[in-house]
């Protein structure tokens, strides 16, 4: 077990989560709203504030040049976290012994749920090669009478690649072609800096027969431990998933939702400011990183970056284990994102966003030193 020092402390690059506070007025705010009336439920799918503040937040992130965005409070449910918005979905839309098809390597919650419920999940291949984008011509191939759905993440946990909008188009259409629904993760939204994520939300669209968008407040507002997300579907299909949500959770947390649904345009700014660090941080840890060491996508707003390690024949597993008990550097490796033998695999994912700058580059000043006291053959073409 490593030993932290004061010189030498633990670095946890494992875990996505925010490495500061709420600003001061969210956390304000829910003091506030916690002294009031909102210990007790709401309706299922959550507070009209936020709800219309969500949808009124998307008609601005979303429309771009000649493309509008179609949003409004009726296509919005309030969940308790994202996970709660994806087992709602899949439970409205797919029974034991369906199928959904999954990019690999996926966000493991996902393939958790999805095997809790007997849903098969149907594995698309990306490669490093390839940027880690999924592809269009592949999932084609892969869809039945028993497909659901397709999920993506984007910006995509664990390879930290950024879906471009033309690709999503593809995929919207794919999805539409065969009558299923498209699922898309953007938790990471926010923190993408080069103009609108996509234009699936457009009125000219129909994006309601398709379309399924998952959001989570953990990130952007940094509020993980209130478990508070939103699921942007067609109201058709938020009656369904509602009732769903009345059997698991009944309501998301109220105190954050009161208090959030009126200050997300003043918080928009701060929002701004967190996608800019993060685009300097993953250029800081591109720049400290060991030439042996590759990241295998351009990061383009999410948390990760996903490394290929340079230890010839040694298992992500292995490496992972020997960062973390003897330099303590911790990072997930690839078997957390895959199937198979946990411990195979060149690939560690490591989080930039729950470390500051000297952090960062300590980290990759011990992944230097690995090369040198690990004593396995390091492939310096990697």
């Amino acid at each position: 077990m490593y030993k932290p020092t004061p010189t030498r402390p633990l670095l946890n690059l494992s875990q996505g989560v925010p490495g500061t506070a709420p600003e001061k007025i969210l956390q304000d705010a829910i003091v506030a709203s916690s002294a009031s009336d909102a210990w007790g439920y709401c309706i299922a799918e959550g507070e009209k504030v936020l709800r219309e503040g969500v949808a009124r937040e998307m008609r601005g992130i979303y429309r771009g040049g000649d493309v509008d965005a179609d949003v409004r409070a009726e296509d919005v449910a309030i969940t308790a976290g994202c996970n709660m918005a994806f087992v709602a979905a899949v439970m409205a839309l797919a029974d034991n012994g369906d199928e959904v098809i999954l990019p690999i390597p996926w966000y493991f919650n996902h393939q958790m749920t999805l095997t809790l419920l007997g849903i098969t999940p149907v594995l698309l291949q990306t490669s490093a090669e390839d940027g880690f984008f999924p592809s269009v011509a592949k999932c084609k191939g892969l869809i039945n009478s028993r497909t659901k759905a397709i999920v993506l993440v984007t910006p995509n946990n664990p390879t930290g690649a950024f879906y471009l909008p033309s690709l999503l188009l593809e995929f919207f259409a794919l999805a539409k072609e065969y009558n299923i629904a498209l699922i898309i993760d953007e938790t990471y939204r926010d923190f993408i800096t080069s103009g609108p994520p996509h234009p699936l939300f457009s009125s000219s669209t129909d994006w309601r027969t398709t379309l399924i968008h998952l959001y989570s407040f953990s990130k952007s507002y940094r509020i993980p431990g209130y478990r508070l997300s939103a699921l942007v579907a067609a109201p058709s299909l938020l009656k369904e998933i509602n009732k769903v949500l009345d059997c698991l959770q009944i309501c998301a947390p109220r105190a954050p939702q009161l208090a959030l649904g009126p200050l997300l345009p003043e918080l928009r700014n701060s929002i701004r400011e967190m996608a800019e660090q993060l685009e300097k941080r993953h250029a800081l840890f591109r720049k400290e990183l060991p030439s042996a060491w590759k990241v295998g996508a351009a990061a383009r707003g999410g948390y990760y970056a996903f490394v290929r390690h340079p230890f010839v024949s040694i298992g992500a597993g292995e490496v992972a284990k020997r960062l973390a008990v003897e330099l303590g550097v911790v990072g997930l490796p690839e078997g957390f994102f895959k199937d198979g033998d946990a411990n195979n695999g060149k690939w560690i994912r490591f989080s930039v966003a729950n470390v500051d700058d000297e952090k960062i580059v300590a980290a990759c000043k011990r992944l230097k030193e690995a090369e040198g006291i690990f004593g396995w053959e390091v492939d310096a073409n990697n």
